[in-house]
């Protein structure tokens, strides 16, 4: 019997057992919202010029979960667990982010 030539640590697993551990999401996701609120509350003490900012985050926050989605199906995941998180069909997951690269 020969001794095996692949060392075990360093060969990828499939796909499907491929999970990246989550770390601190929960946390990193309320600091971001406290964030965005003391910018509101910034802007509702009188600073106008902000505001065009205030409203760029929306786009800014939709071209991140379209990121997040493309990676998540880059990763495995498939529409159906996707739409699962987001309390959506699979079908209305595929149709928001399907057309991205």
């Amino acid at each position: 019997m020969t001794a095996p030539t692949v060392k075990a640590s360093l060969t990828p697993l499939p796909r499907q057992q491929r999970r990246r551990d989550v770390v601190e999401n929960d946390e990193f996701a309320a600091f971001a919202r406290r964030i965005i609120r003391a910018h509101g509350r910034r802007v509702a003490t009188g600073d106008v010029e902000a505001l065009r900012d205030l409203v760029s985050l929306s786009a800014a926050l939709d071209d991140a979960i379209g990121a997040a989605v493309v990676g998540l199906r880059a990763f495995g995941y498939s529409w159906a667990e996707i739409g699962a998180r987001l309390g959506i069909s699979r079908q209305a997951a595929q149709q928001r982010w399907g057309d991205r690269p």
